[in-house]
C-alpha cells in the first residue's frame, strides 16, 4: 500500500494513477494516524516552497510524517515534495523545510558562479538524468536507453552533504536530481510525466 499525504496541493491524481499504473494499491489522506502508519509514504507538491509547508503544518501532518520516517517506513517527495526535504527554501522569503536533509532550497539564478542568471525558468522539459551512486530506486533505468525524466521547477536543491545526491541533471548547471538518505528518497522531476523511466521508479519504490 502506498499512502499519498493529501494536504490539498500537488498533483494528486497524476501521481495516484501512476501507482495504479504499476500495480500498487494506493491511499491518499491527511489524517496525520493513518500516515503515521503507512507502509509506503510519498509527499507530492506543486508550486511555492512555503505555501506547501504551511499547509502541511495547518494539517498538522508534519509530526505524523516524521514519525513514519523514524520507523523505517519508505519515502517519497515529489518535486516540491522533495524539496520540502531540506532544511530551507528561499521561495519568497525564508522557510523551514522538514529537515530531514541538509542543504537549501534555491533559485536557479543564484547559481555560485552566476553563470546561471540568464537562463529562462522555470527549468521546463526532458533532461537526462545521471546517477552518481546505485541504489534500488534507479534500478533497470538503463534499460529502457538514456534515462530523461521531465522537470517543471524554477528552484533546485543544494545539498550540503553530497552523499545525499543519488542523480543530477544540468540546465545551466549540475543540480540534484534525486536524493537519498537512508529510507527517504527525493525526485525533483514529475516520475508521473517521465513515461517509462519515472513509472520505473516509482515501479521500485513500492518493492522496497
Amino acid at each position: 500500500m502506498v499512502t499519498i499525504v493529501d494536504y490539498g496541493i500537488g498533483n494528486l491524481r497524476s501521481v495516484e494513477k501512476a501507482f495504479h499504473a504499476v500495480g500498487a494499491e494506493v491511499l491518499r489522506t491527511d489524517d496525520p494516524d493513518t500516515i503515521g502508519q503507512a507502509e509506503r509514504l510519498v509527499l507530492p507538491g506543486v508550486g511555492a516552497f512555503g505555501a506547501c509547508i504551511n499547509e502541511i503544518r495547518s494539517r498538522e501532518v508534519e509530526e505524523a510524517i516524521h514519525h513514519a520516517i523514524d520507523g523505517g517506513v519508505p519515502f517519497l517527495g515529489v518535486c516540491v515534495g522533495m524539496q520540502l526535504l531540506f532544511q530551507e527554501g528561499l521561495e519568497h522569503g525564508t522557510h523551514r523545510g522538514l529537515g530531514l536533509l541538509p542543504g537549501q532550497v534555491v533559485h536557479f539564478h543564484k547559481a555560485e558562479n552566476g553563470a546561471a542568471a540568464n537562463l529562462k525558468v522555470p527549468h521546463m522539459g526532458w533532461n537526462v538524468l545521471t546517477p552518481t551512486r546505485s541504489s534500488r530506486l534507479l534500478d533497470g533505468l538503463d534499460e529502457g536507453g538514456e534515462p530523461y525524466v521531465y522537470f517543471v521547477h524554477s528552484y533546485h536543491a543544494v545539498a550540503d552533504d553530497e552523499a545525499d545526491v543519488l542523480a543530477t541533471s544540468t540546465y545551466g548547471h549540475t543540480f540534484p536530481a534525486v536524493v537519498q538518505r537512508d529510507n527517504v528518497f527525493g525526485v525533483q522531476f514529475h516520475p508521473e510525466k517521465s513515461q517509462y523511466h519515472g513509472l520505473r521508479i516509482l515501479e521500485n519504490f513500492t518493492q522496497l
